[in-house]
């Protein structure tokens, strides 16, 4: 898919409500991409198994959405083969940087991500790879951090996987107060993931790969983060929430919820 510039709009971009967030914010910012953002996601050297995933994750829209600028240093965190770190490396430009993180059970269990992400860092000037544990994600980066963006895979800090330790949530608020350190004041956190039904927790983690927005929100809050805007822009009211996001009838079509938070100024 490629977008026609200056015409594709952003949408369904929501405040938060007064009582979620502090009034001076809202999901404000411009209604369609800016050129800078459209030229990344129409980079002609983006492989073909990566551009067919765009419509159901709209990147231009997202990015837009985190407000990216050329020159920013942005993490990509839990980046597996590269996505969202080759688009990003676009938008911010020869100026800015992308740290494109795996954890290191991602590198560990899947092993060919690593090696896409060790050639997309050969390959771009402005791409850093790193490979951290969950607990101190980002506590190896040195410099101050513009954006760190969480997609689909919040919920994985969650996951019980056979061979490796059990994740609990002193790792997780470990992990959100490193991302926390790593940002600028007023640097933001996106999270998006796979909806699951209200009160649900992280109990369904295992069998659906879902986790509950307001269990996830609970958490980044801890470390002082503020929500200041979601969007509904990859939600859809027919998925059931009660199947696995790898089954076929859904897959790549769940019900997403979309937050950005960010550091206090």
């Amino acid at each position: 898919m490629r977008l026609a510039l200056f015409i594709l709009p952003v949408l369904a971009l929501a405040a938060c409500s007064a009582n979620d967030a502090p009034e001076s914010e809202t999901a404000s910012g411009p209604s369609e991409p800016a050129r800078h953002i459209v030229e990344a996601v129409n980079d002609p050297a983006r492989p073909e198994s990566q551009t067919e995933r765009d419509a159901g994750r709209h990147p231009a829209e997202m990015l837009t959405f985190v407000g990216v600028e050329p020159g920013w240093r942005v993490a990509d965190l839990g980046a597996g083969s590269g996505y969202y770190a080759r688009i990003l490396s676009g938008a911010v430009g020869t100026d800015g940087e992308v740290i494109a993180e795996n954890m290191d059970w991602i590198v560990e269990r899947f092993p060919s991500s690593d090696e896409a992400i060790t050639a997309l860092a050969a390959e771009r000037d402005n791409v850093t790879r790193l490979v951290s544990p969950v607990s101190g994600i980002l506590d190896d980066y040195e410099k101050e951090l513009d954006a760190a963006l969480m997609v689909l895979i919040y919920h994985d800090q969650a996951w019980v996987q056979e061979g490796f330790p059990p994740p609990t949530r002193a790792d997780r608020i470990a992990m959100n107060q490193s991302i926390f350190d790593a940002l600028r004041p007023g640097g933001v956190y996106l999270i998006v993931d796979h909806r699951a039904e209200a009160g649900t927790g992280d109990s369904v983690v295992g069998d659906y790969h879902r986790i509950d927005e307001a269990f996830v929100r609970e958490e980044v809050e801890a470390v002082g983060f503020e929500l200041v805007a979601e969007s509904d822009l990859l939600a859809n009211p027919d998925d059931s929430l009660t199947i696995s996001v790898f089954d076929p009838s859904i897959r790549g079509n769940t019900d997403r919820f979309v937050h950005l938070y960010r550091k206090p100024l």
